[in-house]
């Protein structure tokens, strides 16, 4: 089992930065990836950034070249630092484990840009 704690969401102007922390129950190279997934009202969630074991990352287009996913392997955490942010990147923010036999998620911490 894997257990995700989310932190570092909330309220900031357009333009401003904001940085997510999710901390993990075991070490996440054990892991075979971890990934920040975004819901806003209305919509279906989806996949922002995620990072593989072998440290390989990839993003949604919207976001490539503001946010920026990475890993500190002693804290068994992963963050996703969040640049320049919009409006349209209001939503709650959900971490998530993948591993070979099932997917964990946090709780989510919501994320509101004002404009």
């Amino acid at each position: 089992q894997v257990q995700l704690v989310e932190s570092g969401g909330g309220l900031v102007q357009a333009g401003g930065s904001l940085r997510l922390s999710c901390a993990a129950s075991r070490s996440i190279f054990s892991i075979n990836a971890m990934g920040w997934y975004r819901q806003a009202p209305g919509k279906q969630r989806e996949l922002v950034a995620r990072i593989t074991s072998h440290g390989n990352t990839n993003y949604i287009d919207s976001v490539r070249g503001r946010f920026t996913i990475s890993r500190d392997g002693a804290k068994n955490t992963v963050y996703l630092q969040m640049n320049s942010l919009k409006p349209e990147d209001t939503a709650v923010y959900y971490c998530n484990a993948e591993t070979a036999t099932i997917n964990y998620w946090g709780q989510g911490t919501q994320v509101t840009v004002s404009s």
